[in-house]
């Protein structure tokens, strides 16, 4: 655009040769004054960032050649900062020492630099006199700010054009460009007229999927799960529907999905998915502690590809209860999963799962088997869907004696996750919501248990410093008596998962003098108020309420409990390690608990 003036020579030009040169060392320059008379805040703070020579004085910068470098680019980046906001009528001068950086050869710098001085005369912002942007493609939405009388803001433009070529891929026309620009600056006027027109091209069609890497995999079952509609009207969607899918299988350490850049015959375009594949197998643990249910070890171990279709398979163990003060023994469980992707089709998984455990509680031990299969379908990005059939074998012994549940069982779950960050969440929702149908094949009633676990989180302060988290689970057994599910059915308050400061499952039913059940309902509320006051120091506020009913919804007779306590956290790159001190506000506990763990409590 013409008419912008900059005090700018044959040396700035060349400036980028100056590193070919050398100069003697001397210190950082004494002083740098940074003036933009009639510049708003914003905008000055803007062309202090665009500025080199701000970043040279804060860093320290010794060498005059690098300083005077850095001068002479920051008239081209002083100048798009400036065009940023519309103002196209500037005059930017810098002097080092006196003269002009423009004017210095970058070939023979000064031995030393004292005094720098940028003076930017901003002048008027300049408002669209014209904006045109032809043809657009049906429904295409420009931002307002691209009009007449706007301020001709360069980003605006920018936005603007590839919100029109968007507009046209979205449609079909993949090899949508621009055709012509035409951007005329009127000094006389302060005002910018913008015509621009676009070659929307053909209507594409999706041709071939072209795999290069990830030989491990089959080539059918890499094809199925990409599922890319090969004949149909280019979409962009689905483009990164291919790459997430084959991103989710595990088995690559990354997936890079391009377009070829010519068409082929009858306007079809291949697709070329580059594949780089992660070692196939992977171990992991975890552990947590309270001071109550003592520590909780978890393992697993996982391959990836196990029969070369990506399957996955993963074995888990956990053993909880080490140490712990509830009366019990030792918990332990053993599980195998293995989910094959794109079963039946693209978006939907395929799983096979079996799983065996001991609960041996204060009140009551458990030997438990579950078989069953299923099915995961990926609905959106944030949204999960589970569904299956399984079988389940129970065998308890408590107060009341020993009881065999044998029951077919229907899980469905929905999942949503919008979280920032799982671990450490600033901001986002999360539900998980389950509805399990039950028939009782033998010892068991049938009905239903439904479960319900939301999330919700919010940050505050220029740093996000400040973070309120809320939590709302519950659930409920419908349709059979509270003996006629299994002990680990029903719905127990108190410990890490629920109530901090209550001891582990100590609000429930009491069924007997000596046992203490749970119940057919429960709801908790936590509520946590998060602040990070280091780089790598946070400090937790938290309460938690908790009620369990003897009916399959709680009322005004139902227990009730409470705690409360601070938190301390220290943050990683894996997540922050938890440590929690929490003691009872209502309800019969007494004394303190403490709680260890990875991440934030929810």
């Amino acid at each position: 655009m013409d008419g912008l003036v900059t005090r700018i020579s044959a040396g700035f030009v060349v400036c980028a040769m100056a590193g070919v040169a050398t100069a003697p060392a001397a210190s950082a320059f004494d002083a740098l004054g940074f003036y933009a008379p009639g510049a708003d805040e914003a905008l000055l703070e803007d062309l202090r960032a665009a500025s080199l020579l701000v970043a040279a004085k804060t860093a320290g910068t010794h060498d005059p050649q690098e300083v005077l470098a850095s001068a002479n680019a920051d008239y081209g980046r002083l100048v798009g900062a400036l065009y940023s906001e519309g103002r196209f009528g500037g005059v930017i001068n810098i002097l080092i020492d006196g003269r002009e950086a423009a004017e210095i050869p970058p070939l023979n710098p000064p031995k030393t630099i004292s005094t720098i001085k940028v003076t930017i005369d901003v002048g008027p912002q300049y408002r669209f006199s014209r904006a045109r942007i032809e043809p657009q493609a049906p429904n295409t939405e420009v931002d307002p700010a691209f009009a007449v009388g706007e301020p001709a803001r360069t980003p605006v433009i920018r936005d603007a054009v590839a919100t029109v070529v968007d507009g046209w891929r979205n449609v079909g026309n993949a090899k949508a460009k621009v055709g012509s620009q035409k951007v005329v600056a009127n000094h006389d006027d302060d005002a910018v007229g913008v015509d621009v027109g676009i070659a929307p091209g053909p209507v594409v069609r999706f041709g071939d999927l072209i795999l290069k890497g990830g030989d491990s995999v089959r080539e059918d079952r890499l094809r199925k799960i990409a599922g890319l509609p090969v004949g149909t009207v280019y979409d962009p969607t689905e483009l990164e529907k291919v790459e997430k899918r084959l991103r989710r299988t595990g088995v690559f350490r990354s997936v890079a999905v391009t377009e070829a850049e010519t068409l082929g015959a009858g306007d079809t375009m291949d697709i070329t998915a580059v594949l780089d594949e992660q070692k196939p197998r992977r171990i992991g643990a975890g552990a947590v502690f309270s001071s109550t249910e003592g520590a909780k070890i978890t393992a697993f171990w996982m391959h990836r590809n196990l029969l070369g279709g990506a399957e996955r398979l993963r074995i888990e163990g956990e053993v909880a209860n080490i140490g712990g003060s509830t009366g019990g023994g030792l918990d332990y469980s053993l599980g195998v999963r293995i989910d094959r992707p794109a079963t039946p089709k693209a978006d939907i998984d395929a799983f096979a799962l079996a799983r065996v455990e001991r609960i041996d509680e204060e009140e009551y031990t458990s030997d438990r088997a579950t078989i069953g299969l299923g099915f995961t379908r990926y609905a959106t990005d944030e949204l999960t869907l589970e569904g299956g059939l399984s079988y389940q074998f129970s065998k308890d012994k408590d107060a009341t004696g020993t009881r065999e549940y044998h029951q077919l069982l229907l899980p469905l779950k929905a999942t949503y996750d919008s979280r920032d960050m799982p671990l450490d969440a600033k901001k986002g929702y999360f539900a998980d919501i389950t509805a399990t149908p039950f028939v009782g094949v033998s010892g068991s009633d049938s009905g239903l248990r439904a479960t319900f676990d939301t999330r919700a989180y919010l940050a505050f302060g220029k740093q996000e410093n400040i973070v309120l988290a809320g939590r709302l689970q519950g659930g409920s057994i419908m349709g059979a008596s509270l003996t006629g599910v299994p002990n680990d059915d029903r719905f127990y308050s108190g410990g890490g998962g629920t109530v901090r400061g209550q001891e582990y499952q100590s609000l429930g039913i009491q069924l007997t003098p000596d046992f203490l059940s749970g119940g057919r309902s429960f709801a908790v509320f936590s509520g946590e108020v998060r602040a990070q006051v280091r780089e790598k120091i946070g400090l937790v506020a938290f309460a938690d309420f908790g009620i369990v009913g003897e009916d399959s919804f709680p009322d005004s007779d139902s227990a009730t409990h409470a705690g409360a306590g601070i938190g301390l956290r220290y943050l990683t790159p894996i997540g922050p390690i938890r440590l929690d001190l929490a003691a009872p506000v209502g309800g019969r506990g007494s004394g303190y608990q403490v709680y260890v763990g990875i991440g934030q409590s929810f």
